[in-house]
């Protein structure tokens, strides 16, 4: 979907010296597969020995679900994020907003407070959001490294945040 696209946008800015990437979408996902195989391909035209894996794990939040259910079902996203995340141990962590980056991000700083591996988590919020941020947003705003927004209104809403204009 639209998370996809964008983020997709930002990593084509990126050398080749960010592989192996490793893209991680919620199972239930159907199109992000697809674009991403897409723009890797066209990316290896550039960067022939560009590296890439992707990784499915549960779906931590649906359009409109319940609030109480929602921490059920993230909960068992982070039991799948945990062991993905160990195994991986990503130096950076680039998201933008769906709910499956709410357990990765969560597995990095646990992984980070034992000592494991410190992750850098830079969350671009998605260029969207313009007024206010998304539930994503309003829960890594507190737990990234760099937050970053696209409208300058949110920067004085969020003074953490970083405003580089619209980079998406």
């Amino acid at each position: 979907g639209g998370h996809t696209t964008e983020i997709l946008r930002l990593l084509s800015c990126l050398s080749e010296s960010y592989s192996p990437r490793h893209y991680i979408f919620a199972d239930s996902d159907k199109m992000s597969e697809a674009k991403i195989r897409s723009f890797e391909q066209k990316r290896a035209e550039t960067f022939p020995n560009s590296q890439f894996t992707l990784h499915r794990i549960p779906r931590s939040r649906e359009v409109r679900q319940s609030w109480t259910s929602s921490v059920v079902t993230t909960l068992y996203s982070l039991l799948h994020s945990l062991p993905l995340t160990n195994k991986l141990k990503p130096d950076l962590i680039l998201c933008n907003g769906p709910g499956t980056c709410i357990p990765i991000c969560i597995s990095a700083l646990l992984l980070g407070l034992l000592g494991i591996k410190r992750s850098i988590i830079v969350y671009v919020e998605s260029i969207c959001r313009v007024e206010t941020l998304s539930l994503s947003g309003k829960i890594l705003y507190y737990f990234s490294d760099y937050f970053i927004v696209q409208w300058p209104d949110l920067k004085e809403k969020y003074p953490k945040s970083v405003y580089l204009g619209r980079i998406v």
